[in-house]
């Protein structure tokens, strides 16, 4: 494993981050306690959170949120402004009215299955929500 990406881009936040060999990191990312695989492109404006995972040879565009709990296998392709989700049902508050923390969910974890291709365009999501997922997505709910 690599202790940095192979290339130097301003802006960019990486913060305990395993990197594969020849990891392509783009200007404006926000990279903190994940692993990325070999060979793989991360896009300008992208965010993968801690406990996240991305495999070698993806490409992963601009714009896109990966959070805790998703795990993206080799050769997979994320477009554009792709979010992904953890929590079934979000909101800001629990029952009581307080801010959630983090004992107020259950992290549900998502995996994307090695070739897919997803796009933020409605006709692929994490399979968590409303839209139906053609991809070959793994998910615990």
């Amino acid at each position: 494993m690599a202790d940095a990406p192979s290339n130097e881009a301003p802006h960019r936040l990486i913060d305990g981050v395993e990197f594969g060999e020849s990891v392509f990191v783009h200007a404006f990312t926000n990279l903190y306690g994940c692993s990325i695989g070999d060979h793989t492109r991360i896009g300008m404006f992208v965010e993968i959170q801690r406990g996240a995972a991305v495999g070698a040879y993806c490409k992963i565009q601009s714009h896109t949120f990966i959070c805790t709990g998703v795990e993206i296998h080799d050769r997979v392709f994320v477009g554009h402004g792709v979010m992904f989700i953890n929590d079934r049902r979000p909101r800001a508050t629990g029952r009581e009215g307080l801010l959630q923390t983090e004992e107020d969910w259950e992290l549900e974890r998502r995996v994307v299955a090695e070739h897919a291709a997803w796009h933020a365009r409605g006709i692929a999501s994490d399979g968590s929500r409303r839209r139906v997922c053609p991809m070959r997505c793994v998910g615990s709910g």
